[in-house]
């Protein structure tokens, strides 16, 4: 069995959206099933499994995406290029 989920129970609290994903996840694992999941929620890196992220290039331009899957959990954040995009903030 192939899992693919994304942005697991969103609009819950972290405290009760980790529980919860980690519940499905046992779950999901114990019956022998494989996956990803994605997520915005650094909480849920927390889950045991492999971490990768998708990478971005730097560049003082507008956000650009590589495509490329990347260890670990990433450091970064595109937080504020995403706001200048939107025209919220300073330019």
């Amino acid at each position: 069995m192939l899992f693919l989920i994304d942005e697991i129970f969103s609009g819950t609290n972290s405290r009760d959206r980790r529980a919860v994903a980690g519940a499905v996840v046992d779950e999901l694992v114990a019956r022998g099933a494989i996956g990803a999941l994605s997520t915005h929620d650094l909480a849920l890196t927390e889950l045991p499994g492999a971490n990768v992220h998708m990478g971005s290039r730097e560049g003082g331009g507008p956000l650009d995406f590589d495509y490329l899957l990347k260890d670990g959990v990433t450091q970064e954040t595109n937080a504020r290029e995403i706001a200048r995009m939107l025209g919220i903030g300073a330019g």
